[in-house]
């Protein structure tokens, strides 16, 4: 059966998204064995189902600059599966984005969010504008401009949007004011809001502290180690690797990497948090290169000249390592690198970063790996109890936040795996997920009928 569908989508206009068509594969590959043992999967056409958004909306986003000039951009939504809840999933503003980009991240999000355990579905959503350069109140009128079209598709239970990269408090601020005055309605159609007017305490940091919180789960339970005193390897500057690293320091260990689409930092005295927030943090995205200027000790390679395949930021020994930049980032050359300098552990922060041959290779040599639907689902989970505290008009404080989210990502390791290991695939968190997703999504469409 699950070839025959891969087969199939090879043949329909899906087989140039080889990001979509990669995920689809990792997880239909994983479910085989379980799809094989209940005939109801293949009666009910579930894994058919699975694969083809409920609705892929596109529209264009007409807008006028400082200079008074229109401008013209794409906008998406794509509303994947609501089997267990309202869509669910982030709104991406960059030049990068495609509707194939989007059917990708849409479809991983329906497992993310089912591993949560919350009542989500999955969507993404987004556009190919780019905020970087532009104006606040270009911005603002791109963000009004988009909301004109979108408002009509979303709604507290029916699709709630959040920020992804480009769209932080600002965006979501415009978007939400805009959704407001068209709607009349003030409810939690939008997550990730500034905290003035319905949003929560702690969602910048929360799928950053997760992936922590996940690791530091997984380290105890399958090798009885923590993470305090250990040398730890992060990719990528922006929201997620910064609070990554933030964790990471809390929790004792030592960061010695970061790195951007130029080049990569390495500092063996372990990162400046402070510093790296200053080139970094409150939309100033300068180039790692300053981090350099002002710390004598680290050495900055730019990406041109790293002299091997693969990436310098995987090139230095390391306890463990979180993958928090971009999809395929963690080549098979990496891999084979992060292995031969004692790497133990790889956490993923960001989406699909890791290449299918580099997890292969991983799990070949017992390497404990994380797939990001599980460890990075706290920026989903703290989206949710968003729309809980607007739903109830309550607010929750910092550490009933921080303390709901740890709980979450403790139980989506336990989760992952425990049913690993009751499918003979112990310590393979990657089909453990897989598995334990699709079956509480599964369950849902079988038990509402078609």
């Amino acid at each position: 059966m699950v070839e025959k569908i891969l087969a199939n989508l090879e043949k329909s206009n899906c087989a140039t998204d080889s990001t979509f068509m990669q995920a689809v594969s990792e997880v239909l590959r994983s479910l085989t064995p379980t799809v094989e043992s209940d005939s109801r999967y293949e009666r009910y056409a579930i894994l058919e189902r699975l694969v083809t958004p409920d609705r892929v909306i596109q529209f264009k986003v007409q807008w006028v600059d400082d200079q008074n000039r229109v401008q013209i951009n794409n906008g998406y939504r794509v509303q994947f599966n609501n089997s267990l809840g309202p869509y669910k999933g982030g709104l991406r503003f960059h030049p990068s984005v495609t509707l194939e980009m989007l059917k990708f991240l849409a479809y991983e999000q329906i497992f993310k969010n089912s591993l949560t355990g919350l009542p989500i579905g999955g969507a993404k959503g987004g556009s190919d504008f780019d905020p970087k350069g532009k104006s606040d109140f270009e911005i603002m009128n791109f963000c009004r401009a988009f909301m004109r079209e979108l408002h009509q598709y979303i709604g507290a239970r029916v699709d709630v949007p959040a920020g992804d990269i480009g769209v932080g408090l600002r965006e979501i601020g415009f978007l939400f004011g805009e959704y407001r005055r068209i709607t009349r309605n003030y409810e939690g159609a939008l997550s990730g809001k500034p905290y003035a007017f319905g949003g929560s305490l702690m969602r910048p940091q929360a799928t950053g502290y997760g992936v922590v919180y996940f690791a530091a789960e997984m380290l105890k339970e399958e090798i009885q180690e923590s993470l305090e005193g250990q040398i730890c390897s992060v990719s990528g500057a922006g929201n997620v690797a910064l609070h990554t690293i933030e964790k990471l320091q809390h929790l004792g260990a030592k960061v010695i990497t970061c790195s951007d689409s130029e080049g990569t930092i390495y500092d063996p005295e372990g990162i400046d948090m402070d510093l790296l927030k200053r080139i970094k943090g409150n939309e100033r995205h300068l180039s790692l290169e300053h981090y350099i200027q002002k710390k004598d000790t680290a050495v900055y390679t730019k990406k041109e000249d790293y002299p091997h395949d693969g990436h310098t930021v995987w090139s230095y020994p390391c306890f463990a390592a979180f993958p928090c930049a971009t999809q395929n980032e963690l080549t098979l050359s990496d891999a084979a690198r992060l292995i031969e300098n004692g790497c133990i552990a790889v956490i993923e922060g960001a989406n699909m970063p890791t290449t299918p041959n580099a997890i292969d290779l991983f799990h070949e040599n017992g390497i404990l790996f994380a797939p990001g639907k599980a460890s990075n689902a706290g920026g989903v989970a703290v989206s949710e109890f968003e729309m809980s505290q607007n739903a109830s008009m309550e607010k929750w404080d910092f550490d009933k936040v921080d303390h709901k989210l740890n709980a979450i990502m403790r139980q989506i390791y336990k989760r992952v795996a425990l049913t690993a290991k009751e499918n003979g695939k112990e310590r393979n968190f990657v089909d453990g997920a897989n598995i334990a997703a699709f079956k509480r999504i599964a369950e849902a469409m079988i038990l509402e009928g078609i």
